[in-house]
């Protein structure tokens, strides 16, 4: 077979080399591209190559805040043909980020359209616009001042500037993150006043000490605000730019039912998306490591922001729940500072200060080489103007001598020679329209000159002077702070133990059974007080604080003072009974009721719930008070308006029935009051509205089963009925007061008389009797409208508020005086 000559021009030429030099050095060029050319933010303006490029080409097609918006696709197309060579997806990500106000502190892009959530990435960029964000302009201002270099692109048929003005200290305000070759970076956000009084502290004190700065920033302030726990690892991280610190979602304990307590989640740790936290809480009560929830409801909308409903069980207590679900679930996370940046090209690890100093040095180049720019042109301009006050004032010779000219070039060697012209002036005035100057008077052109001039001196006192220079730059930095600045939105929290933890006995995952005081307040309020060994001791009685408080009081926009219109004692685990004057009874779990807490003053009545959110009371009834549904519940009393009176016990009382009745009555009857009976030498007393009083012991009423219909308790006049029941134990005769009201019933809140009588003034007499007057009326007056017996009286107007009851009158029978202000209700 023959064999084909050998062509020399085919021949190949093989170079040996060393394979591990060769991966090194490729490894190395590789590694100094990711670092540099993609991964991580100049120190300066904080931005990524990708970011700027972004910004510049945005600011480069007129993309401004008060311009149209454009599609994405656009933005991203002008930038990866012009700037960017990488991939479309790359750039379009790095745009939505941008505009992300739960990525960004100041977001920089202006998105139109579906931008994607925590949750959920961003549509297409075809179905996406955006345009340049307010803070964008000033990240991009003066760039047509020669205030930064401008290289070439990746074809060297464009420029682009190698850093933005940045007149917004970015990287700080904003974060970073990126992971390059052997390194990464992971920035948080912070306050733009706070970054921004920090460095204008660090301009007038450049030996600031880092505490001293930390005085302005305290820590990082992130967009869907939160809480961060621990600051120790903050101060590391500002210290040496490393450091760790834990945020935590803002929840607070609702009632989110009528008869259930929840968690209410807020906001929610950095870039932590409500769908992760609720799956993450159904994995946790799925595997047992959470309990007590019975639902997780996402309630967040446009309109009110985030909302996460978690519903707690009967019996949890929610703020153990919560504790467990920080531990369990993303409501707390870590977030791990590294603080990488690049500075003039090389890649450090910056703390505060450094990153504060790089940003100050940055801004102080961009201020003296615009000031320098700025500088040239006024000086330029001012030539030109001086040159043209001469022409002005010798019009007819220049004209002559131009005429004159067989050339341009020789009218303008004799303007330079003739009037002592320089070239630009002299080439000034001939490319001038003669036209043109009859827009130019010499008062004008000599107003600009001046102007000009002091322009120049500022421009020049400027760059004379470093101080000057520094105090241009703090002034522009307060300016941007002012115009784009919002107040924190993270709470800093000291240490851990700021809140309390699972661990902690005193938050015991469960409510304990402990003895329980329920209160119904006249405005109709219900809640209890937990106290594990102390309650009340009657229904008249004080609430267990200390002698000196103040008596119960309701605080509020709505109300400064409620009083206790009934009061038993039971446990957390019990039930009460909510008295109708249908005489009905239904059936409510303590735990239902909201705690109040129990300190050295008087609980606020404020933290209690509706009467009406927790039984549904029929058209034509309402609540007249408590009874203890326990089975060791002392004996109770109720009294109607017809005068009858009856004692009864919680024996038969069924056991499953929400709703059942304890009295039989006729049809023009109602139940008017409840409370219990401790002992048979009890006082019962009862008050009819033509100012009746009756006092018996409650062993004149035997106790009888709820079908029955009680006994005759007062005889009654014509017209009138029972409007009070009191129970006063005998010990405690001596001290009860006896406070009526009386008006006319056609008006009952105006022309009232109020009067305070001890109750020993009032003789006993047996049951089922007229009694004894107990208020005289007067003419305008046709009975008593409101009554109370008991200890230490309180009066309340229709809202709540406090009102003065009188010095104490001894007689019975006195008229009163006339009240404060419209009494309705005393308790």
């Amino acid at each position: 077979m023959p064999t084909r000559p050998e062509d020399p021009a085919r021949d190949e030429k093989i170079i040996d080399i060393d394979v591990s030099a060769e991966m090194e050095s490729s490894f190395l060029e590789y590694a100094y591209s990711v670092i540099y050319a993609r991964a991580l933010p100049d120190a300066r303006d904080g931005l990524k190559p990708v970011q700027r490029r972004i910004l510049y080409q945005m600011d480069q097609l007129g993309l401004r805040p008060d311009k149209g918006h454009v599609k994405s696709s656009r933005v991203v197309g002008d930038v990866m043909g012009k700037l960017h060579p990488h991939g479309d997806q790359a750039i379009y990500d790095a745009l939505v980020r941008m505009a992300q106000d739960f990525s960004l502190r100041l977001p920089l892009v202006d998105g139109h359209g579906n931008y994607g959530s925590l949750d959920d990435g961003p549509a297409a960029p075809r179905y996406t616009e955006a345009r340049l964000a307010p803070a964008a302009l000033a990240m991009t201002e003066s760039l047509k001042e020669d205030t930064v270099d401008f290289v070439p692109n990746y074809d060297n048929q464009y420029t682009q500037p190698s850093v933005l003005p940045a007149a917004i200290p970015n990287l700080l305000v904003n974060g970073a993150s990126g992971i390059a070759v052997g390194m990464a970076t992971n920035m948080p956000p912070h306050n733009l006043g706070e970054v921004v009084a920090a460095a204008r502290h660090l301009i007038e004190h450049p030996d600031a000490e880092l505490d001293d700065l930390m005085n302005f920033v305290p820590g990082p302030d992130l967009p869907g605000g939160g809480k961060i726990v621990g600051l120790d690892g903050i101060r590391d991280a500002y210290a040496s730019g490393r450091g760790t610190f834990k945020t935590r979602a803002t929840a607070r304990i609702e009632n989110v039912t009528p008869r259930k307590k929840g968690i209410v989640i807020t906001e929610l740790p950095y870039l932590v998306g409500p769908e992760r936290v609720i799956e993450r809480i159904k994995d946790a009560v799925d595997k047992k490591r959470v309990t007590g929830i019975s639902a997780v409801t996402d309630l967040t909308d446009r309109h009110h922001g985030l909302r996460l409903v978690i519903e707690v069980k009967n019996a949890f207590n929610p703020e153990a729940v919560l504790e467990k679900l920080y531990r369990a679930t993303p409501l707390e996370e870590s977030f791990g500072i590294n603080n990488v940046a690049l500075v003039e090209g090389r890649p450090q690890t910056l703390g505060l200060k450094e990153l504060l100093q790089v940003y100050i040095d940055h801004r102080l180049t961009v201020v003296r080489r615009r000031s320098q720019y700025r500088l040239d042109q006024r000086r330029e301009r001012l030539h030109l103007i001086e040159g043209l006050l001469i022409a002005i004032a010798d019009i007819d010779e220049i004209i002559q001598v131009i005429r004159s000219s067989e050339t341009a070039d020789e009218a303008r060697s004799r303007l330079m020679m003739v009037f002592d012209l320089s070239e630009p002036q002299a080439e000034y005035i001939l490319e001038l329209r003669l036209r043109r100057l009859t827009k130019f008077s010499r008062i004008e052109l000599q107003g600009q000159a001046d102007e000009l001039a002091r322009e120049i001196a500022e421009l020049e006192e400027i760059l004379g002077s470093e101080q000057r220079l520094r105090q241009v730059v703090s002034d522009e930095l307060a300016r941007v702070s002012l115009e784009y600045g919002t107040p924190r939105r993270t709470v800093l929290l000291e240490w851990a133990g700021a809140v309390k933890t699972a661990a902690d006995p005193s938050v015991p995952l469960k409510v304990p059974d402990v003895p329980s005081t329920v209160l119904m307040s006249t405005t109709g309020l219900l809640a209890r007080i937990d106290t594990p060994d102390a309650g009340l001791t009657s229904d008249e009685g004080q609430l267990p604080l200390e002698d000196d408080a103040p008596p119960v009081s309701r605080s509020g926009p709505r109300a400064s003072h409620d009083g206790l219109r009934s009061v038993v004692n039971s446990r957390s685990h019990g039930e009460v009974g909510v008295l109708l004057s249908s005489g009905s009874v239904q059936r409510i779990n303590v735990l239902d009721i909201p705690s109040l807490a129990l300190a050295s003053s008087a609980p606020s009545l404020a933290g209690g719930i509706p009467i009406s959110e927790l039984v549904a009371i029929p058209s034509g009834t309402k609540p007249v008070g408590l009874i203890d549904l326990s089975p060791e519940a002392p004996i109770g009393v109720l009294a109607t308006s017809s005068g009858r009176i009856k004692r009864f016990t919680t024996q038969d009382f069924p056991r499953n029935a929400d709703t059942f009745d304890i009295v039989s009555l006729s049809d023009d009857d109602a139940v008017v009051a409840t409370a219990s009976t401790h002992a048979d030498d009890d006082r019962l007393v009862l008050v009819t509205s033509d100012a009746q009083l009756l006092h018996f012991p409650a062993s004149a009423v035997r106790p009888q089963g709820r079908g029955a219909g009680g006994m005759a308790g007062i005889k009654l006049a014509d017209g009138s009925r029972v409007i009070a029941l009191g129970v006063v134990s005998d010990a405690e005769v001596a001290a009860a007061s006896v406070v009526t009201v009386a008006a006319n019933s056609a008006a009952p809140t105006t022309d009232q008389h109020v009067k305070v009588t001890p109750l020993d003034r009032y003789p006993g007499k047996g049951r089922a009797t007229m009694g004894v007057r107990a208020h005289r009326l007067l003419a305008s007056q046709d009975g008593l409208v409101l009554a109370w017996v008991g200890l230490d009286p309180r009066a309340s107007g229709s809202a709540g508020q406090a009102l003065a009851l009188p010095d104490t009158d001894e007689r019975r029978d006195g008229s009163g005086s006339v009240a404060a202000g419209a009494i309705a209700a005393i308790g």
